[in-house]
């Protein structure tokens, strides 16, 4: 172990490059009297910046395969143009900023019609915000206009007034409303920016990206956007929503999904193309506001709606009231029922002196003559300021349409999503043909001033599909997938575990225990599984069902140390639903954290072969056994892999939920162990400030001698389980980056693994490759004429990948339902030199090595891990009491940043098991 000892002398390379021996230093050359002038040490050297590296050639394994995929080839007929870039900037006549969101676009639609000579007939595209760009120059660098707007939408009117006045059949309301209704005067400032050569997209189709072509593409897609929002669709980033109910689908609780498509430009090696998706985001059911609220909240009638809930809820909301047809922001509710609640009312005709004060309820029914039937208990809805606030009996409101919903979906309402918006491959196709039609592009006047025209038709590529990997299960015997599954149907496992000084813990749930162990002892054995009798079924007591769930925990635990002789090495743990069960996480930690009890959790319903089988393969993997292997892993004879030792790390950041977004994002890193297998991994997890991407835990330096990094760690088990080796080539896949990421997993990730490396061993160099998995993008591909999906094993590396870098395009699995989601793999760095056939076909034998089931997964194994190690351990923090750092969960307040809660550790007894499968 000791050329593994930390070098301890704070000497290593900070630079991190992999070519440069260490060499001795050089003989002085100074007189001896001569002081040296103090040069900068360090930051010059970190100068190496890496970029991704470009594509060595395409790959040529398996069978040819021609498909389509949902490009639109974009012909660009003028390059020797200039965008030019102007800022926009709002204000109000008295010279505050405008804030509001949306106003800009109607002011600037205003400039537009106002000002065209002054604009000298120039067309723009506007992003809604700050930025605005032409095709040539405006007459002026700085232009300022004054326009203004009648009612923009929240029509501010004052204080306790009702709002309801225009447009009502009563006439002599409008005049007690001081200004019901008033115009807004707007300033607006345009200046010159910046200019951008259209050449730069032309250069970026020959690979030669710079932020010039970046800023070209980005105006072609705003345009997109400004095309969308002229035609009233909901915006999301790229995505474009259309207000046709068609598009709805109840999931429940008052919530829609809504699909629309997304719509944006891309650089390929096929020239420009537009790439089209079906998508879907989540919508306020629009209509009467009760109604909303009872669906969220699931009661029968306006009279049980818990009201504190239905305010946050409605809060921002957007309402048309009627009968004026007025539209307006939901700043609150009313303290009291629309029969209590209290306002002043000017009298007709008298002074600003002479009010009355009367009820909303009164003024409504007796001033306004408008009929209520059941708002008299309720409360108000809010739409005025806090100090001046302005209420309307809540059956007068509805919601508007196309308002986001940005909670978290329970399970039902996710199932329910899933469920209604699969496609199958010629569903969607015809949706975005229909899409590319709707859209209309052909007639927006700033594509066509850039000289660009979009092909109808989907783009053809050339796909490979690669011959499935052979497995290796018990006995020596073969398994030949087909059609990217098997089962162990008369097979035994690989490597199968002893289940031994084990016991059953009922947490409620209503099944015969008995017989489920007899089945599963009799599974066991056909699999190879030795079973010992349990020690004991241990039932939850009846009083503590209601109890919080980690004194449930606490409980059942208290049971079972009084009973068992000592420690078990397996729980089987029966829970009563499924998904979300509360004793979930407390119980993962008890076992994992402070105990080192391996665990496995299952509820079951309906039990049979296939399901106990699934179950076995679970437990398997925990108890350290392996399910299958890969042939090539067990003769060794993996190209570059099986010859030299090779570690193989997985991995991912997990963030909270939206609505949860100040809980601490968990990173988790696997790798694998027991070189030359690539078969079994262990994990590292830890807890990070909210929302931060790249991983800041890799290295952490404590003292010269001391790393508390999780790449250590790691590191060092692969070194005692491997025979005493380092790995000297390291494979890492990355998942869940963007490509704006890119370069920082390659600089500053990256360059924590090489310190991490240095600090245990300074003359240690190993080799990298850094492969990025994404799996959310729009790219699909399908097979011409035939309704079923690519097969498994289908690759792409060529036309709609990039014009320069190493990127390819794997469905690894058998897309059974809607449309397969092909992974997009990105090599960002590849020092090992595999080709182009082998890297190809190692990611795609990766697909093949996840224990959990029998099937080829949709991205390699180790990116799967490290996102169910993320999970589970994300339960474990649930329930956690973080009250020490209550300030929000970490992250950086005005004080500074604010200290993340620690992941609890996991116990050494099951550090380095597969505790996740």
């Amino acid at each position: 172990m000791d050329s593994f000892d930390p070098a301890g002398d704070g000497s290593h390379d900070k630079n991190g490059s992999q070519e440069e021996e260490a060499l001795p230093p050089p003989p002085p050359i100074l007189p001896p009297n001569v002081v040296p002038l103090q040069v900068e040490s360090e930051p010059p050297k970190k100068m190496v910046v890496r970029t991704p590296v470009a594509r060595r050639g395409l790959g040529s394994k398996g069978q040819k395969i021609t498909l389509l995929t949902n490009h639109f080839k974009v012909n660009v007929n003028k390059v020797d143009d200039y965008f030019f870039h102007y800022c926009v900037s709002l204000s109000y006549e008295d010279g505050r900023p405008v804030e509001a969101k949306g106003v800009g676009r109607k002011v600037l639609d205003r400039v537009h019609e106002t000002y065209e000579t002054e604009l000298g007939g120039k067309k723009f595209a506007y992003d809604g915000e700050k930025s605005l760009f032409t095709v040539g120059a405006l007459p002026r660098n700085k232009l300022e206009f004054t326009i203004v707007l009648e009612d923009v939408a929240s029509s501010r009117n004052n204080g306790n007034s009702s709002p309801d006045g225009h447009g009502s059949p009563n006439e002599s309301d409008r005049k007690r409303m001081r200004r019901p209704y008033h115009s807004k005067t707007f300033k607006v400032d345009i200046s010159y920016a910046a200019k951008i050569p259209m050449q730069a997209i032309a250069n970026a189709l020959r690979g030669q990206e710079s932020e010039n072509s970046q800023e070209a593409i980005r105006v072609l897609d705003i345009i997109l956007r400004q095309h969308a929002a002229k035609q009233g669709c909901l915006l999301v980033r790229q995505n474009y929503f259309h207000n046709d109910p068609k598009n709805f689908t109840d999931v429940g609780g008052g919530v829609l999904g809504c699909r629309g498509f997304h719509s944006s430009f891309r650089t390929t090696q096929g020239g420009l193309s537009l790439n089209i998706d079906v998508s879907t985001t989540m919508i306020i059911q629009p209509g009467p506001v009760v109604d909303f609220l009872i669906l969220n909240q699931g009661v029968r009638d306006p009279f049980s709606l818990d009201w504190t809930k239905a305010k946050r809820t409605l809060k921002n909301l957007r309402i048309k009231a009627s009968p004026s047809n007025q539209e307006y922001k939901i700043t609150g509710l009313s303290e009291l029922p629309c029969k209590d609640q209290m306002f002043q009312l000017k009298q007709k005709g008298r002074d600003d002196s002479d009010m009355i004060e009367i009820t909303v309820y009164d003024y409504f029914v007796n001033h306004r003559n408008i009929e209520l039937r059941y708002s008299a208990d309720l409360p108000c809805i809010n739409v005025g300021k806090p100090k001046r606030p302005t209420f309307i009996p809540i059956e007068l409101c509805s919601l508007v349409s196309l308002q986001r919903y940005t909670k978290a979906l329970n399970t039902l309402q996710r199932s329910s999503l899933v469920e209604k918006s699969r496609q199958k491959p010629q569903e969607r196709m015809s949706t975005l043909s229909n899409a590319l039609k709707t859209s209309n592009y052909d007639a927006e006047p700033m594509l066509r001033s850039c000289g660009i025209s979009i092909n109808s038709s989907f783009a053809q590529v050339d796909g490979r599909v690669l011959s499935t990997p052979k497995l290796k299960v018990g006995n020596g015997d073969d398994l030949f997938p087909r059609n990217g599954r098997w089962n162990f149907n008369n097979k035994k496992l690989v490597d199968p575990c002893k289940i031994e000084r084990w016991a059953v813990v009922n947490f409620s749930a209503r099944c015969d225990v008995r017989n489920l162990v007899r089945d599963l002892t009799k599974c066991a054995e056909m699999k190879g599984i030795s079973v010992e009798p349990p020690f004991d079924v241990f039932e939850e007591n009846q009083q503590f069902r209601r109890a919080p769930p980690t004194v449930r925990v606490e409980k059942m635990f208290e049971q079972i140390q009084s009973k068992l002789p000592g420690s078990p090495k397996f729980l089987l743990c029966l829970l009563s639903e499924r998904k979300n069960s509360d004793v979930y996480g407390p119980w993962k930690k008890k076992n994992l954290s402070d105990f080192g009890i391996v665990t496995q959790c299952i509820a079951p319903q309906r039990v049979n072969d296939q399901y106990l089988t699934n179950v076995l393969l679970k437990i398997n993997a925990k108890l350290g056994g392996l399910n299958s292997m890969l042939s090539v892993e067990h003769s060794p004879s993996i190209p570059l892999v099986s010859k030299v030792p090779t570690i193989i790390i997985g991995m991912d950041v997990s963030h909270g939920s939206p609505g949860h977004s100040d809980v601490p994002s968990i990173a988790a890193v696997v790798s694998s162990r027991q070189w030359p297998l690539i078969s079994r991994y262990r994990a590292c997890v830890r807890t990070q400030s909210p929302k931060v991407e790249m991983i800041d835990s890799l290295y952490k330096r404590v003292s010269d001698t001391e790393d508390e990094g999780i790449m250590r760690e790691l590191l060092l088990d692969f070194y005692s389980s491997s025979g005493k080796r380092k790995p000297e080539q390291i494979i890492i896949f990355r998942d869940g980056v963007s490509e704006s990421q890119f370069n920082q997993v390659l600089n500053i990730e990256l360059d924590q693994i090489i310190e991490a490396c240095k600090h245990l061993d300074e003359k240690w160099n190993p080799k990298f490759a850094v492969i990025i998995a994404q799996k959310n993008h729009h790219t699909k591909f399908f097979q011409p004429g035939a309704p079923e999906n690519v097969p498994p094993g289908t690759i792409i590396d060529n036309k709609v990948c990039h014009p320069r870098n190493n990127d390819f395009y794997l469905c690894a699995h058998a897309g059974m339902i809607g449309t397969t989601r092909p992974t997009h793999y990105h090599v960002l760095l590849d020092e090992i030199g595999f080709s182009p056939d082998d890297l190809q076909e190692l990611v795609h034998s990766l697909s093949y090595v996840y224990q959990r089931s029998t099937t080829a997964i949709s991205v390699v194994a180790p990116v799967c891990y490290a996102h169910l190690a993320a999970t589970q351990m994300g339960q474990f923090m649930k329930f956690e009491d973080t009250s020490e750092t209550s300030s929000s969960h970490g992250g950086v307040t005005s004080a500074g940043a604010v200290p993340v809660p620690q992941m609890p550790k996991l116990s050494d007894k099951v550090s380095s098991s597969m505790f996740f499968c």
